[in-house]
């Protein structure tokens, strides 16, 4: 048992899950024990007393690494404790658990929504998680592979039928885990490969995401018969919530010098190959549970004639699949289809692609026949075969098709400029120098000119530049691709810092220059979308005008006919990404929250003056300062006019790990998604919300908060204080994923991404990312516009985006460690420096949380129990890896500066010690 007194609150306060950790650390100290490791026994944090270990230990790797292994049995056993409490909740009643499906069934029926207007709007909504690698996740993928067990360990622990002698062999099962554990490697010593980082992405989209999606459907028909709903409306699957994933492993090539053109074309064939494989397996499944004896002369003419047409196709293969199953035509069936897919399957491992005449060129038409089994069952007077069996295949086929997830191929709006100089120029063989991006109205002309042709510049590239070369390689894969297997396998053609409407159409002469444009009525259509990423808060306030331009461009909107129409929908659609990062890094949380809620309001409206429907991508990450939050208060929080049943938001590093690698936390986070926009999206239709009266109070703060953030990153001295207070330099000899932190490799601020910015500031515990700015800002509004301040302390008891972004202000708070700051701060060499900019954060730390509590009036301790305790019991235990980190920083700098031979050891530690905390925090940005 733990004497620790701050476990034991924990524990009284909380209960199992840290009962569970009791019994996780116990076996942690066995393994330790037998590993002849016994010293560090009295180390194990919350299951001994807390003491502070002697140097020699507190800057050993073993130390490190055995405070990074509890902190992620911690984070497991919360995991757990959480799934546990929503399933006790849910045996009492369904609804009771906050924001999924059952829970706004009932909250739409109070509201006098019926039962035909959400099974009305269902098939029309959307939710795609896109997957991405982004340098966040510390861990190796082995290494979550062993935590996944382990996790699945305790699941079997919850049940009560085993014996006692079985408990005792799950207890040598925990053992043998936590004994590899300790002894693999948890951090990256070499920089992944791309491939490598797609398989990660892989395990979830071939292990965890068939069968939730499966998972999902079920607890939708529950919720919606537990609601007294009619459980038969939904027996169709074309009538389910849509769902799709997509990925930028392999796509992203924005200051990602690895993903080259052979990248992509190889990612794409994995993702087709595991795709076809998944779809093997559910036709070879399906096939057995059709084994239903019945004669040929039994089902109707026009199944008959399409298996007849199918046997005829397939030849020989298929007098022999009819002849070997002529008593069991349905199985047969089933094995004509399995025959049409366009893999050798005469291989049973190391399946390798194989068009032949005969292959599907598609999914849907898998699809079609599928549905033609289906409709037969059920006219042979079996339709829960049909309902069950045909129907997740069919579901299957429509969230994964043949491509898994759709591939994004990112690139920044600058590459392409100097893309586009080089091809021109290379056209004109040397006749004269073209600087098109000196000159926008030039620059304009000619894309306008050039736009009304379809013609390429050269036949022949290798005489154009490093940038044209690369980007017309990369885009030929995507044209070879759609030419093979159409567009569907292929997302968006994102353009990152787009500043103008040039930035995008220039995008379309790529494509013109690959074959991806086609004269389409009048006019030249691009067969792929372009979407802006607007990041930078400037970029937002002019994101309005820019889509504005764009979207008034003939070869823009009749694009948009052509891509509606290839994927057979009603409406025209563009794609819009907002980046939550940058606007932050540039703005503050304040400007980033506000101005990104604005924006999304006035593209709406532009995309309506234009008649397109704006769908946004939200770029948000794992931390607070990035967008994150609870999925069910991020959808309330977004304005009325950005909700139409769509939403594509990106799932980055440790984030993918938290929320997907378990199934039944991955059903509740996807289902967290679905619900809530199904919901969100009615309660708009039929109650509008403008929003209004939020509009001049946010605006007010946004520029205010801006304002106080910017004086404290513009002072002169900022920069040397981050670069010293900070692990940046750590984080950027790091090697936790293939992206570079920063995108060309100069030092400045504009040149760091966002995610490192984040990821130094939350593992020094400053945090000034998510609340700089807040406190001065809240002041001033109480002391200069009291009504405008009494009208905020009413939205922030009932309005959805003024809460979450204080409930979210909250949490970060809640997570910044003073003490621990001053630790880093004594890193920052200048005293006078130190003392300067120290004071200024804290003086605004303090106010930040004076006035959040008289803002919000309650203990943090009673509005987020959980929240509390959790901080509580991690922050003991941070305390020696927090010194432990401070030290090596300081013995890896001197030996840097002074090239000694111990510097590759610190920088070693360090990793692991960035790891760790990584592991405690949940998050490392």
């Amino acid at each position: 048992m733990s004497t620790n007194s701050v476990f034991e609150q924990v524990q009284k306060a909380l209960g199992k899950p840290y009962n569970d950790l009791d019994f996780l650390l116990n076996c942690l100290a066995e393994v330790l024990i037998e590993s002849d490791e016994q010293e560090l026994v009295a180390y194990i944090p919350w299951l001994n007393a807390v003491q502070q270990p002697p140097q020699s230990i507190l800057l050993s790797n073993d130390y490190i690494h055995l405070l990074s292994m509890s902190f992620q049995l911690l984070n497991l056993v919360e995991v757990n404790g959480a799934v546990q409490s929503r399933r006790a909740k849910e045996e009492e009643q369904m609804s009771l658990v906050n924001g999924l499906w059952a829970n706004n069934f009932k909250m739409l029926h109070e509201r006098g929504i019926s039962e035909e207007q959400i099974l009305k709007i269902l098939p029309d909504i959307l939710i795609e998680p896109v997957l991405t690698a982004h340098p966040t996740e510390a861990k190796r993928s082995v290494v979550l592979q062993e935590y996944r067990k382990l996790y699945l360990l305790l699941l079997k622990r919850e049940n009560q039928m085993y014996t006692r002698i079985e408990q005792d062999d799950f207890r040598e099962e925990f053992k043998q885990i936590l004994h590899r554990l300790w002894n693999i490697g948890e951090i990256y010593i070499e920089k992944p490969r791309v491939e490598s980082e797609l398989d990660n992405i892989l395990h979830y989209l071939t292990d965890v995401f068939p069968e939730v999606v499966v998972l999902l459907d079920k607890r939708l028909r529950q919720a919606w018969k537990e609601s007294g709903f009619d459980v038969n409306l939904l027996n169709n699957s074309d009538l389910l919530p849509g769902l799709s994933f997509g990925n930028w492993v392999g796509g992203d090539r924005d200051g990602h010098p690895l993903v080259s053109a052979d990248i992509t074309r190889s990612t794409l064939t994995k993702l087709r190959i595991n795709a076809l494989i998944m779809v093997k397996r559910e036709l070879l499944s399906l096939a057995q549970k059709l084994s239903i004896y019945i004669d040929q002369s039994a089902i109707s003419k026009p199944f008959a004639d399409h298996l007849q047409k199918l046997e005829e196709l397939l030849g020989e293969v298929g007098k022999s699949v009819l002849k070997e199953h002529h008593g069991e035509v349905f199985k047969a069936y089933v094995l004509l289809l399995l025959n049409r897919l366009p893999i050798d399957l005469s291989q049973e491992y190391n399946l390798k692609l194989q068009d032949r005449e005969v292959s599907y060129r598609s999914s849907n038409q898998l699809i079609d026949d599928l549905s033609l089994l289906y409709d037969e069952l059920v006219r042979y007077g079996v339709p829960e075969i049909a309902q069950v069996d045909v129907g997740r295949c069919k579901r299957l086929l429509k969230v994964f098709g043949f491509h898994l997830a759709q591939l994004d191929v990112r690139q920044n709006s600058n590459y392409h400029e100097k893309a586009l100089d080089q091809l021109v120029e290379a056209s004109l063989d040397g006749v004269g120098e073209v600087e098109l991006s000196q000159d926008s109205a030039r620059k304009r002309a000619f894309l306008d000119d050039e736009l009304r042709q379809n013609r390429p510049f050269l036949v022949e590239h290798k005489e154009a530049g490093e940038e044209a070369q690369n980007v017309i390689a990369s885009m030929q894969v995507l044209s070879q691709h759609i030419n093979h297997y159409g567009a569907r396998a292929l997302g968006k053609l994102i353009v990152s810092m787009t500043r103008n409407a040039e930035d995008l159409l220039t995008v379309f002469l790529f494509m013109r220059e690959t074959g991806m444009t086609l004269k389409y009525g009048d006019a030249l259509a691009a067969k792929l979308p372009v979407v802006p990423l607007f990041e930078t808060i400037e970029d937002l306030q002019a994101s309005p005008a820019i889509l504005d331009d764009y979207l008034s461009h003939p070869v823009v909107k009749n694009s948009l006919k052509y891509q509606s129409d290839y994927r057979q929908l009603d409406e025209l659609y563009q794609d819009v990404m907002i980046g939550y990062s940058d606007s932050n890094k540039d703005g503050g949380i304040l400007a980033s929250s506000w101005f990104l809620h604005q924006a999304q309001k006035e593209l709406t409206a532009v995309g309506k003056k234009h008649g397109v429907i704006i769908r946004f991508f939200h770029g948000t990450g794992g931390s607070i300062s990035r967008g994150a939050g609870p999925s069910h208060w991020f959808v309330k929080s977004l304005p009325t006019q950005a909700i139409n049943g769509k939403l594509r938001i990106t799932e980055q590093g440790e984030t993918i790990e938290r929320k997907y690698a378990h199934k039944v936390n991955a059903a509740y986070n996807l289902e967290l998604m679905l619900a809530s926009v199904t919901a969100q999206t009615l309660l708009n239709k039929y109650f509008p919300d403008e929003g209004e009266e939020v509009a001049d109070l946010f605006n007010t703060l946004g520029m205010r908060g801006r304002e106080h953030y910017r004086k404290l990153i513009d002072n002169p001295d900022f920069i040397r204080f981050f670069a010293e207070a900070t692990p940046i330099d750590v984080i950027e000899s790091s090697k936790i994923g293939s992206r570079p932190a920063r995108r060309t490799g100069k030092r400045t601020m504009d040149d760091l991404r966002a995610i490192p910015w984040v990821f130094s500031w939350a593992q020094s515990r400053f945090n000034i990312t998510s609340w700089y700015g807040v406190g001065s800002t809240l002041k001033e509004l109480k002391e200069q516009n009291s009504p405008e301040y009494a009208k905020l302390l009413k939205l922030v008891k009932y309005e959805p985006f003024v809460r979450y972004v204080m409930t979210n202000l909250d949490s970060s708070l809640a997570s910044t460690d003073e003490s621990v700051m001053e630790k880093y701060a004594s890193l920052v060499e200048d005293e006078t420096i130190r003392k300067r900019l120290m004071k200024i954060i804290q003086d605004e730390l303090d106010l930040t949380k004076e006035m959040l509590a008289d803002l919000l009036q309650m203990p943090f301790q009673e509005r987020r129990k959980n929240h509390y305790y959790s901080t509580l019991l991690r922050a003991e235990a941070l305390e020696g890896l927090h010194e432990a980190q401070v030290q090596l920083l300081r013995k890896w700098r001197t030996s840097r500066n002074q090239q000694l031979e111990k510097e590759d050891e610190y920088l070693f530690a360090l990793l692991q010690c960035v790891n760790a905390i990584a592991n405690a925090l949940g998050s490392t940005g």
